[in-house]
């Protein structure tokens, strides 16, 4: 009766009686030399990496997710990013202890989405879960976790349709520290446009003490 009256449709495609289907799934796998440097716009001062472009299937889940509430697309999302946590570990870039910071949001913004769906994602990537069944061993071990240090100020507006510089402007003393994080740190958000949220929220947590090692963003634009 709930598919009749609200009928379940893939976030990626379309596709009917399922919240994600495995050509797009497909779409969202980790190959084995993923995550790729970028290089955005402004420079955060540490290593940019990103597990694709912000187009397709993978474009149109973060949509679902962060402006329609697809909170069943969180997992899929977590999928790849445990993938290329795990290949980052594996790779020797990163090791543990390890901290993992969600990029900042709003908390009027995460009110509207039942929770900060960035912050959902990394923990559950991360977490000691299912999440890397059939996928390869979990990377939950000791000393890799998730905190939430960072919030966006109030009256930050949002940055879809602004230019770089107004992106900078718009940033600029905006990000807040609301938990002390030190130790190795790895930023986490899910779109890097112009590298400007990542910029200030990478000088806030090493002016708060943070070895920042690297960003790890979900696509990038």
């Amino acid at each position: 009766m709930l598919d009749l009256m609200l009928p379940l449709q893939c976030g990626g495609c379309g596709a009917p009686a399922t919240p994600w289907c495995p050509e797009c799934d497909g779409t969202l796998a980790v190959q084995p030399d993923e995550p790729h440097l970028v290089t955005p716009r402004l420079d955060p001062g540490v290593p940019v990496l990103s597990l694709g472009r912000y187009a397709g299937p993978r474009r149109k889940a973060l949509v679902a997710v962060k402006e329609h509430g697809r909170t069943d697309l969180i997992r899929p999302l977590a999928h790849a990013l445990h993938d290329g946590l795990e290949h980052l570990l594996n790779w020797g870039i990163l090791g543990c202890p390890l901290t993992v910071v969600p990029a900042p949001t709003k908390r009027s913004s995460a009110r509207k989405r039942g929770g900060d769906p960035v912050t959902r994602i990394a923990q559950l990537a991360v977490a000691r879960t299912d999440v890397g069944a059939g996928r390869g061993p979990s990377i939950a071990a000791p000393g890799l976790g998730v905190v939430a240090a960072l919030r966006l100020k109030t009256f930050t507006r949002d940055s879809v349709g602004l230019s770089s510089a107004d992106r900078q402007r718009n940033i600029a003393g905006r990000v807040r520290r609301i938990r002390a994080v030190d130790g190795p740190v790895l930023l986490v958000d899910d779109i890097v446009t112009t590298g400007a949220t990542a910029a200030e929220s990478v000088h806030v947590l090493q002016t708060g003490g943070a070895h920042v090692v690297a960003v790890l963003a979900l696509a990038n634009a």
